[in-house]
């Protein structure tokens, strides 16, 4: 078989039929109602607690900080009330004997500090009247308090808008003594140490915050339905009516949450849709990946979705090809035109950028994709047709992805009901995939369209950038829970 052949072949090994789509959607909405009614399932369905989206009319300053990894980021959002906003923020690394310190006390100290650094850089003249009034003994107004959304990007138990107990530590962080604490009163105590005019109003996590940033931006009328991230990792929040989430209103030992709205937010965790792939594709090349990473088994949605993954498909895709000597091969000899120490012989040795970069080659003859090959993939004077079969094998990882995602959002939508009762549904969606990769949102609506119960009302999906969502999102979240009513974290 010709190299034309074998490429055709690898091509449709990743397609994903419309068929395939519709089945896909009918699997995760079974998902989604299973997870709103039991624990262990595929689809976490975690309730949030926050039971309120903005429309755009909010105002005032609130104040978020993001501990989403190596970095520790605060901010203070100035809310017009005209969907508009202002963002001040700073950003600082963790040392690193911090993230492995003894005691929790030691990096909770050191956020409290920084928000402190913070207020007397950007707010002193509102932290400095708080003090003067605390010293003289005077009550401190409630408004001269900042509500702050705290997002915290490590697997937590939430058990209230601004409760949630450590499940473990992830991306290189290792504190014992933090493990099963309350983490909002981690931060409390030590703000209320340094007598900070700050109440963690809320516990936030990045897709949720994805939605909030969305529904305060978007325009018109209708609020924001689903906060969805396609970039290293993917994940969703979706606003559901709150008698559907059984496992909450039938549980005696939940937190207190708002029922006024009849609503609340809650987090899919949807990179574990299908983990058992009854529905997902699952290539020789996705099979592979699976064993080879370090949680085999889980989050299959999320390794043929994000980024994180899909240069390492490709890689997988194109050793195959070069093994068959159909690919990189020196037309003059036996020999492969792969050297030996090629990005493309490791593992993760290809970035998932790579197949943003062909995809956008519009250059004759794939200069853009041949030069990449050669300078950054060490293979030797890449012809044209391998510049061609690299670009068609990417092409369909990339388009497989974003009908992949489309499952997802489709089943949201339909789950929700509301194109029988809105005429536009929005969703705010975040992420490197989704923002950078050409022709990402094109399949992801074609796919759309194929999904009974959508086809052409598929034009009033509106999809569109949430930028922010750890920053004013959970600014966002704050506001909401202020409003709700809910105190400042105590042990």
């Amino acid at each position: 078989m010709g190299l034309a052949e074998e490429v055709k072949r690898v091509v449709a090994e990743f397609d994903f039929s419309a068929e395939d789509v519709r089945k896909a959607t009918k699997e995760f909405m079974r998902e989604m109602e299973e997870g709103l009614r039991k624990d262990g399932t595929h689809l976490s369905q975690i309730p949030t607690y926050v039971t309120a989206v903005p429309n755009g009319t909010e105002k005032g300053l609130y104040m978020a900080v993001d501990l989403g990894g190596t970095n520790f980021r605060v901010c203070s959002v100035q809310l017009h009330g005209n969907t508009t906003f202002s963002l001040t923020q700073s950003k600082v690394p963790i040392p690193h004997e911090l993230m492995v310190a003894k005691t929790a006390k030691e990096l909770f100290s050191f956020l409290a500090k920084q928000i402190q650094l913070f207020l007397e850089t950007h707010h002193n003249d509102h932290y400095q009247g708080y003090k003067r009034k605390k010293q003289a003994g005077d009550n401190t107004e409630e408004e001269e308090i900042f509500d702050l959304g705290f997002t915290f990007s490590f697997p937590v138990q939430q058990i209230g808008i601004n409760r949630g107990m450590l499940i473990r530590w992830t991306k290189g962080f290792d504190i014992q003594d933090a493990v099963g604490k309350d983490v909002c009163v981690l931060l409390q105590d030590e703000l209320d140490a340094l007598h900070l005019p700050v109440r963690v109003a809320a516990l936030v996590n990045d897709t949720v915050g994805t939605l909030m940033a969305r529904s305060y931006t978007s325009p018109g009328k209708s609020t924001t339905l689903l906060g969805a991230i396609f970039g290293t990792g993917t994940n969703g929040a979706y606003v559901e009516k709150l008698p559907s989430i059984k496992k909450l209103v039938e549980d005696k030992n939940a937190g207190d949450y708002d029922e006024s709205t009849g609503e609340m937010i809650v987090n899919t965790e949807w990179g574990s849709f299908d983990n058992s792939l009854s529905v997902l594709p699952n290539t020789p090349y996705d099979a592979d990946l699976d064993k080879a990473s370090v949680n085999p088994g889980i989050q299959m949605f999320e390794k043929r979705v994000s980024g994180m993954f899909l240069g390492e498909i490709l890689r997988r895709a194109l050793i195959s090809l070069a093994h068959d000597h159909a690919l990189f091969k020196d037309e003059t000899s036996d020999a492969a035109d792969l050297a030996p120490n090629s990005p493309l012989l490791k593992t993760w040795g290809l970035d998932t950028s790579f197949l943003s970069l062909t995809e956008a080659d519009q250059t004759p003859d794939l200069n853009i994709t041949r030069q990449a090959l050669e300078n950054d993939f060490a293979v030797a004077s890449a012809s044209t047709d391998h510049a061609k079969a690299v670009r068609a094998i990417a092409g369909a990882i990339g388009r497989r992805a974003a009908r992949l995602s489309a499952v997802a959002i489709a089943a949201v939508v339909l789950a929700s009901g509301r194109l029988d009762t809105e005429d536009v549904v929005d969703v705010g969606v975040d992420g490197s995939l989704v923002e950078f990769y050409p022709g990402f949102e094109m399949y992801l609506r074609e796919a759309l369209r194929e999904v009974e119960g959508i086809g052409e009302k598929e034009e009033r999906v509106r999809i569109g950038i949430a930028k922010d969502g750890s920053g004013v999102g959970a600014a966002l979240i704050a506001l909401v829970a202020g409003r709700s009513g809910a105190e400042a974290p105590s042990s």
